[in-house]
């Protein structure tokens, strides 16, 4: 058997029909694969601890010089003595799922109801939506090509910071007229990682991978909380825009009433049905919210306004075109804040609102939650409270009264304020 050297392999010829091998003399196991078409490979040839044959071609001809692949075999025929099937190893490699791969089969589980939130339903449709957009804009261009069981927190914390200064903004067409403006920053990376840290969690339970969650322990800057509220001006202000759009946009402008006199979550007002608004006991019955089933009590306001809504769809308070289900405002809500001068704000700001003038008025956290709809986490609340009592009632009814008058521009003297809150505290 020869020395391997760039001298020799320019004297090899391919053999028709067949691969031609040539072992090195000074390396045993170590040479080289010459196809009949002329492509020539270093290999290295073992045995491993169960007594199998392998073959393993590591670098075409040419790519390294004869000494380089010698050492490169030196190591690979090392690693074989201490136990090792670098051969395996390497099919493992080929066939272990990169991060977007794992992302696809955690999306396919979730469109298919197979993630549960932590209320213990499956993730909702716009919930899926929204993840799937942050794999797809941020995951996978910055580690979708990674292999997901050698993900580690420092590929994680890259992704994150790359997030945080806008590396994966960018401006995406989504449909004939639909634009996605992607924007990052500090909020984006937190959401993300936490999206990334659900996906490992589940998929560790399927085992699709193993070891430490690679999206724990990030050094990730705060979200910013929000805490914009409208005053009452600003109220007074939304409310001459719904009066001077209400030919124009009435669904639009009775949605956008409804969630400022009921603290409704946008998707939560956009889909509500008729046949969840219980105008006996002053209440909302949510079949599907962000904590699941949810009771709201409302005031007399929103009950009135409601009342004055017309029934256009059997199902939805505000239909879509062609009837199809729900309508999404999200557009025309914002155009309404514009025109109202509150380019700053929007229709989360009026949950928002309701919340701090509650706060304003004396109610506690625990009653803010229930207007509110927050999750409930006792039992007797969860499962066996079926109806607001009287005092909730009342604090709703009390604070969609005070934003009814902002929205109406109706004054409220402040000596009758006074005696109304002292006779309250009473």
């Amino acid at each position: 058997m020869p020395k391997l050297t760039k001298r020799f392999l320019d004297t090899l010829k391919p053999q028709a029909g067949r691969d031609l091998f040539v072992w090195d003399s000074e390396l045993r196991g170590f040479g080289l694969r010459m196809k009949p078409s002329g492509v020539a490979s270093f290999l290295v040839q073992y045995r491993t601890p169960q007594g199998r044959t392998r073959r393993l071609a590591f670098s075409k001809v040419g790519t390294l010089t004869p000494d380089e692949a010698r050492a490169t075999a030196r190591r690979l025929l090392a690693e074989v003595e201490a136990g090792g099937d670098p051969s395996a190893k390497r099919h493992e490699a080929r066939e272990a799922l990169t991060v977007a791969e794992l992302c696809e089969r955690y999306l396919e589980a979730a469109h298919a109801g197979l993630v549960t939130t932590h209320f213990g339903k499956s993730k909702r449709p716009s919930t899926v939506a929204f993840d799937g957009g942050r794999v797809a804009r941020h995951i996978v261009p910055l580690i979708g090509s990674k292999i997901a069981n050698a993900l580690i927190n420092a590929d994680v914390q890259r992704m994150c910071d790359a997030i945080t200064v806008g590396k994966t903004a960018a401006t995406i067409r989504t449909k004939a007229r639909g634009v996605a403006r992607v924007t990052g920053g500090a909020g984006t990376a937190a959401r993300v990682a936490g999206l990334l840290g659900g996906i490992w969690t589940w998929a560790a339970k399927r085992g699709l991978v193993s070891g430490t969650n690679p999206a724990r322990n990030l050094d990730l800057r705060a979200d910013k909380p929000k805490d914009r509220t409208l005053t009452r001006d600003e109220l007074t202000r939304l409310g001459n825009a719904l009066r001077a759009h209400a030919e124009r946009w009435p669904l639009t402008c009775g949605a956008l009433r409804l969630i400022a006199l009921t603290g409704l979550r946008r998707g939560e007002a956009y889909g509500l049905r008729w046949r969840e608004i219980d105008f006996d006991s002053s209440c909302l019955r949510l079949t599907d919210s962000k904590s699941g089933r949810s009771t709201r009590p409302i005031g007399n306001a929103a009950i009135e306004h409601l009342r004055s809504l017309p029934k256009l769809h059997d199902e939805f308070i505000f239909p879509g075109r062609g009837g199809g289900g729900s309508a999404d405002l999200k557009k025309q809500i914002a155009a309404l804040f514009d025109s109202a001068g509150l380019k700053d704000a929007r229709g989360h700001d009026l949950r928002r609102t309701l919340a701090s003038l509650a706060a304003d008025l004396g109610y506690s956290d625990a009653t803010i939650g229930e207007l509110l709809g927050h999750a409930k986490r006792g039992v007797t609340e969860r499962y066996y409270i079926r109806r607001p009592d009287a005092a909730l009632i009342a604090a709703a009814d009390r604070v969609a009264k005070r934003i009814a008058a902002s929205l109406d521009q109706q004054k409220v003297g402040e000596v009758i304020e006074l005696r109304e809150t002292q006779r309250e505290a009473v």
